[in-house]
């Protein structure tokens, strides 16, 4: 239960945002997850925004729920369940009124909300400046300097190159042929061998690149522009993969987590919800 917690609004439900969900929720905050319609997650299986689909979605410990109404959304955080509102302006900030305002959305772009949004806003990845349209950033880019956090500056500058996975980088991202509707063939788990259509978009074949995993794969029937990422393979193997946060994810969760403790009043408030002193 997390009666009484102070409340943190995430912006995106993909898998960074769901570990960054993760680590808040597991700390003794409440949170609520604001989505698109169709959010054009992959990785869906980890992900919060699957509630937008299914109406509800488990993730390890997690349970998310998507919900119709601000007010809705409070009473789910406050009994320890994720809500997910489908609200991609934020017009929900005036009546959730969260102690911080976490943008999670990987847009590569300013938090067009500013510092204002919230009394604490923490962007993360590139495209956010800390004390200009965020009060901090997180690093998202893997090696020496992921998760951690920045006060002043910007994150890595985003290279279009996708993160190598055991020595595949680009070819590892499924992407759309062409304009058209998205029709799948196979669950995320999935174990696929190289040449295997995979899905399916406005008709072209989507084949996979290697020998993997189905790792992620957007929701079937979403229209798509060509050069759309619709999936990922995973050469490693491991289905176990699929189903479990990732240590990129827990590691930017942890920096958000670090961020948010860093401010006095925030670690008050928990601490008067907890018992804890400092």
């Amino acid at each position: 239960m997390t009666a009484g917690a102070p409340l943190v609004l995430i912006r995106g439900g993909g898998d960074l945002a769901t570990g960054v969900a993760a680590r808040l929720n597991r700390a003794g905050f409440a949170v609520v997850v604001t989505e698109l319609r169709q959010p054009l997650v992959l990785r869906r299986t980890v992900a919060l925004a699957e509630a937008v689909f299914r109406g509800e979605t488990s993730v390890e410990d997690l349970t998310g729920r998507r919900v119709g109404s601000p007010a809705r959304a409070l009473e789910e955080a406050q009994r320890g369940i994720i809500p997910v509102l489908i609200d991609p302006e934020c017009d929900s900030l005036e009546e959730l009124r969260p102690v911080a305002l976490v943008d999670a959305r990987m847009r590569k772009q300013p938090n067009e909300l500013g510092c204002g949004a919230a009394g604490f806003v923490v962007g993360l990845g590139p495209g956010f400046v800390a004390g200009q349209d965020c009060h901090a950033v997180v690093e998202t880019k893997r090696g020496h300097r992921l998760g951690r956090v920045l006060w002043d500056g910007s994150a890595e500058t985003d290279t279009r190159i996708p993160e190598a996975v055991g020595g595949h980088a680009a070819r590892r991202v499924l992407r759309a042929p062409a304009d058209g509707v998205v029709d799948t063939r196979h669950d995320i788990g999935t174990l696929l061998t190289e040449g295997q259509v995979v899905a399916w978009v406005g008709g072209v074949e989507v084949r996979a690149p290697f020998d993997g995993v189905l790792r992620g794969l957007i929701h079937p029937g979403l229209s798509v522009p060509a050069g759309t990422k619709i999936g990922d393979v995973d050469p490693r193997g491991d289905v176990a993969y699929c189903l479990e946060i990732s240590d990129k994810a827990l590691a930017v969760g942890g920096g958000v987590l670090e961020a948010l403790l860093g401010q006095r009043d925030i670690r008050r408030r928990l601490g008067e919800r907890t018992g804890a002193s400092g």
